[in-house]
């Protein structure tokens, strides 16, 4: 995986370099410098695929057809025309003294080549004077953008956003959705064809994800899928345009007046998508009452009109729109602020209208520090307009907040296992016992790869057996054993190394140790799945989730909130006795007082000594 900040920073200091070395305002070489990384990005995806299509053809039998367009979209990848490659741009002579044309060719190119981005690509490269654009370019010929799976273009977009253009950016809220809400969002709603509609797309990360999904899962969601988004900022408007050319994707993005919309349905799609998927700003306020009861779509009912005659709080007037574009059998995902669930006045009527339609789904809170930019805790939101008769009664709710990765001290996210886990729940709940125990035999054969990293033969042997339930207890014990005696050996080994390699000999045989313990984590998150639903049955837990009936969310005053519902997880009694252990505190505390003073008197002594 790319690491993200350190990537964020080197194109920043690129950015940073174009913008002190040139005439150019802030407005002005924002979209000429996102354009170069756009260009960058594709490329790296264009070679990816261009490697994959010419191997498949290799090992082919009969008549070659030529390569095509169509062979790069259907993988994911936007077909580059020779003079629109960047390292074309990158290897273009010393002496050329235009490069600011070549690169606005290049634009034309891909804009002639994808008519989706006609007028969105900039072309202003001729303003940046040629010896700056070619440093630009080789410090923007970065190895990371060449990484696949992330939405990498949405998050340096906003990175860029707030450091050259605040004003944009904090007019805008956020609107970068982390990759991991994304990707449950995906894993809940499970698109898979017809329309699909996020009517606050920023940078375009639920379209990207969506298609994502679509292939793992076999489809082609160029064939399958139609992708409409409604941008009111015009910037994040282009990026997503961007974003989704550079994936092989078409979508239709509208922007501006006509795509706020608060004020309008541009699409005209009103009760006709498949899916719905969204990250829209919250708690917006001053929204024109008026307006926006005439643009229709809120089959809930209305609420918190001020004095002014504006909603103050626009919450509810996004989850009327998710649930009105929905069609009869939709599914809608969606990020929302954890107020909402329990808001109280007008709200809470919306609320039991909500509920008693029998289309809530799921409610996951998931707690801070998920946003890039934001600490605030959220709420994911599902609606299901299909729901089996069955489940109609039930709303599942599930609070993960303590179950999350740690990636610093400010920044939160779920890994790819614990996604699967998550996603695990919500599919017993649903009654999908098949795809836990493909889960469960998914979890079973990344153990037994992971034996062959081992040397340990009795290590080795408890992680290649692993074929069941029983067998995850045994593998972990094995595992951890054998990184503590791993441990113990590099320990030895760079004591015993001459000191002007111990550096080096400590960094490699580092990295050995931490991907020891990724893979023993894999093993920890199966043991977190199975020790709760063993081999698939879905069972209530305490402080994680819950299945409550509408009778049961009444009793709760309509209340959406997870946590009100799953309750608090029981106390782990660790074995010590709190007064006795407070009192051993104390004895210790004063016996390294003690030693401080002593420490002290010593060290005034020694000054004394020195004559200061």
């Amino acid at each position: 995986m790319a690491d993200i900040k350190k990537l964020e920073k080197e194109l920043w200091e690129a950015a940073d370099n174009l913008r002190a070395n040139s005439k150019l305002t802030s407005q002005q070489y924002c979209m000429p410098v996102l354009g170069l990384i756009f260009l960058r990005y594709a490329w790296g995806r264009f070679k990816t695929v261009d490697a994959q299509i010419k191997e498949s053809r290799a090992h082919a039998t009969g008549r070659q057809v030529p390569i095509e367009a169509a062979d790069y979209t259907k993988r994911g990848a936007m077909f580059l025309p020779e003079e629109a490659r960047y390292d074309y741009l990158l290897n273009l002579p010393e002496n050329e003294t235009n490069i600011g044309k070549r690169v606005n060719d290049a634009m034309t190119a891909l804009e002639r080549q994808n008519p989706q981005l006609a007028g969105v690509l900039p072309r202003t490269y001729t303003d940046l004077g040629s010896d700056l654009l070619r440093e630009t370019l080789r410090i923007f010929n970065n190895p990371a953008l060449d990484e696949d799976g992330d939405d990498i273009i949405g998050r340096i977009y906003e990175y860029f956003l707030g450091k050259f253009a605040p004003a944009v950016a904090s007019d805008d809220g956020v609107f970068f959705t982390p990759k991991s809400l994304v990707r449950m969002i995906m894993n809940v709603i499970e698109p898979s064809h017809g329309t699909m509609l996020d009517p606050a797309c920023g940078s375009g990360g639920m379209f990207v994800s969506a298609s994502d999904y679509i292939r793992e899962h076999g489809g082609n969601p160029i064939e399958s899928m139609t992708f409409y988004g409604q941008e009111k900022v015009e910037y994040n408007a282009k990026l997503c345009l961007m974003n989704m050319a550079v994936h092989g994707m078409n979508g239709k993005i509208k922007s501006g007046d006509e795509a706020n919309t608060f004020y309008s349905d541009a699409h005209s799609l009103d009760g006709s998508c498949d899916f719905v998927a969204a990250n829209p700003p919250f708690n917006v306020d001053k929204v024109k009452s008026e307006d926006a009861i005439a643009a229709g779509r809120m089959p809930l009912g209305v609420s918190g009109i001020n004095k002014k005659g504006e909603f103050s709080n626009g919450n509810y007037l996004w989850i009327n729109y998710f649930y009105s574009y929905l069609n009869k059998t939709g599914r809608a995902g969606f990020v929302m602020a954890s107020s909402a669930t329990d808001s109280s006045g007008k709200d809470r009527g919306l609320r039991e209208t909500l509920v008693k339609t029998g289309h809530v789904d799921t409610m996951l809170y998931v707690g801070n520090n998920f946003f890039y930019t934001k600490s605030l805790p959220c709420t994911l939101w599902f609606f299901d307009k299909g729901k089996p008769e069955e489940l109609r009664d039930k709303v599942l709710f599930i609070d993960v907040q303590n179950y999350h990765t740690v990636i610093d001290t400010t920044h939160n996210e779920w890994s790819p296992w614990q996604l699967k886990n998550l996603s695990a729940i919500v599919w017993l709940y649903r009654g999908q016992t098949e795809k836990y125990s493909e889960l469960l035999d998914e979890y079973c054969a990344e153990i037994r790869d992971a034996s062959e990293a081992i040397d340990d033969e009795d290590a080795k042997k408890a992680l290649a057996s692993v074929t069941s339930l029983g067998d995850f207890p045994a593998a972990h014990e094995a595992l951890a054993s054998f990184i503590e005696k791993r441990k113990e050996q590099v320990k030895k080994t760079v004591d015993a190394a001459k000191p002007r390699e111990r550096k080096l000999l400590r960094e490699s045989l580092a990295e050995e140790i931490s991907q020891l313990e990724e893979r023993l984590t894999v093993i920890d998150e199966v043991l977190w799945l199975t020790e709760k639903f063993g081999a698939g049955t879905y069972a209530d837990v305490p402080g994680l989730c819950k299945i409550a009936t509408q009778e049961e969310i009444e009793e709760k005053n309509w209340s959406l909130t997870p946590g009100a519902h799953v309750g608090v997880p029981p106390q782990e009694d660790d074995g010590v006795d709190f007064h006795e252990r407070m009192g051993e505190i104390h004895v210790e505390l004063k016996q390294l007082q003690a030693e401080s003073n002593e420490l002290m008197d010593t060290i005034s002594r020694n000054f004394e000594e020195f004559g200061l």
